[in-house]
């Protein structure tokens, strides 16, 4: 199967995705204030990632 600008651009939002939920598991689960603190921040910069990829993907339809 050959993809194409799209299905790569499909593929990095859905990840970027399931980090920003990961990232925000992450920092609901940690007890140390600074680091829950660095995971959301984390997921925070993650979300600005996904959106541009969104788009990014809306600019190709």
């Amino acid at each position: 199967m050959e993809y194409n600008t799209e299905d790569y651009l499909k593929k990095a939002l859905l990840e970027a995705q399931e980090r920003v939920r990961d990232y925000m598991l992450y920092s609901d689960k940690i007890e140390d204030e600074e680091l829950s603190a660095f995971f959301a921040d984390y997921a925070e910069n993650e979300g600005h990632q996904a959106r541009k990829l969104q788009e990014y993907l809306k600019g190709l339809q």
